[in-house]
């Protein structure tokens, strides 16, 4: 099948299929007469698992080394439980995180008491962190 078929069969991106190529995680496709690539049956499977696998917010390189497993079926399955396990307590971590960021901004909506900008409560504790009743970690600094 042509990229574009694949992109359809599995929902990918075409442009996110060939970045998946080029940093390895996809090996690169025969090439017709006319240079299409050409995509068979193991490259549908094989995108299928990293879309998978990054849609559960594996890393790149979690990725990798899982693909490095199942490619090599006669290893034991240890290394991938560890990075299951390790993923799943960064998982519970974040999910901390977004619990003491969703209760501090429900503790700041509350403290609202409407009006005019100069006396929000919500603006006062976004320019004041001294104001906000949790010590809690930027969204962005959460890692995938």
């Amino acid at each position: 099948m042509k990229i574009g078929e694949l992109s359809r069969a599995t929902g990918t991106n075409v442009e996110t299929i060939r970045y998946y190529e080029r940093i390895g995680l996809l090996p690169a496709p025969e090439r017709t007469a006319s240079n299409y690539r050409s995509y068979g049956e193991a490259h549908r499977t094989r995108l299928a698992f990293v879309r998978h696998s990054r849609e559960l917010g594996f890393t790149i390189e979690e990725v990798r080394s899982l693909l490095d497993l199942a490619d090599h079926p006669e290893r034991e399955c240890s290394e991938a439980d560890r990075i299951a396990t390790r993923h799943l307590a960064q998982v519970a971590e974040k999910i901390d995180q977004l619990v003491a960021l969703r209760d501090e901004l429900s503790r700041i909506i509350g403290r609202c008491r409407g009006g005019l900008a100069a006396d929000c409560h919500v603006i006062e504790a976004l320019g004041n962190h001294t104001l906000c009743g949790n010590e809690h970690k930027s969204v962005h600094s959460m890692s995938c």
